[in-house]
């Protein structure tokens, strides 16, 4: 059984059990703490009132975050003609159809978000087991089922994220970097929470932010 390591000792005596931090005072215990050479990555994980599996308590969406991810998103678009090079013109690394399909196909996987117009779903729709378990697959209500590609590709790039409720009701996302500063980290932090409340769902019951 491995040891845990001296930074992750460090960083736990740093943290008062029991203890509820606010957002400020949580970013800035983040910031003072020193557990990696590499630029690490900030998560909120918000634990909500819900049963995802009922299709009316299900949270699910799209938002923008003001300060980006701070990462270097890879984005495959499936699109044919004009679309196809709407895409490219917008940043998009990696365009096809039928033969961006077949590579999905024989396991090319090498994109963080993909975007497909609608009269392609019925090409990437049958690459739901390989792109849905990995939350690569294209959605309406994720605003990645678009003819608007162009400006899909944009969003995404930006700091557009998605996020949905996993199977114990918690939603996982992303807010920045360690590098980032106080105010980048807090601001996206409020536009989750803000999302998270506008989304709740009107069948939900009792307690929401958990």
């Amino acid at each position: 059984m491995s040891k845990d390591s001296r930074q992750y000792k460090e960083a736990k005596r740093a943290v008062e059990p029991g203890r509820l931090y606010s957002a400020p005072e949580a970013v800035r215990l983040i910031k003072s703490m020193q557990t990696a050479k590499f630029d690490e990555t900030v998560e909120v994980h918000i634990k909500l009132g819900v049963n995802p599996r009922h299709a009316d308590q299900q949270v699910r969406g799209t938002l923008m975050l003001p300060f980006g991810t701070g990462k270097s998103v890879r984005v495959a678009v499936f699109a044919k003609g004009e679309k196809a090079s709407e895409a490219e013109e917008a940043g998009a690394e990696i365009v096809g159809a039928e033969d961006l399909a077949q590579k999905v196909q024989d396991g090319f996987l090498d994109f963080d978000a993909a975007i497909a117009t609608p009269d392609m779903m019925g090409v990437v729709g049958k690459l739901g087991r390989i792109l849905g378990p990995r939350g690569l697959m294209p959605n309406p209500k994720a605003g990645t089922v678009t003819f608007e590609v162009g400006k899909a590709v944009k969003d995404m790039k930006a700091g557009k994220v998605e996020y949905r409720t996993d199977k114990f009701g918690v939603v996982h996302l992303i807010i920045g970097k360690k590098s980032f500063d106080e105010e980048a980290l807090s601001g996206n932090y409020r536009e989750v929470m803000d999302e998270i409340v506008r989304a709740k769902p009107a069948a939900a019951k009792g307690k929401y932010l958990r």
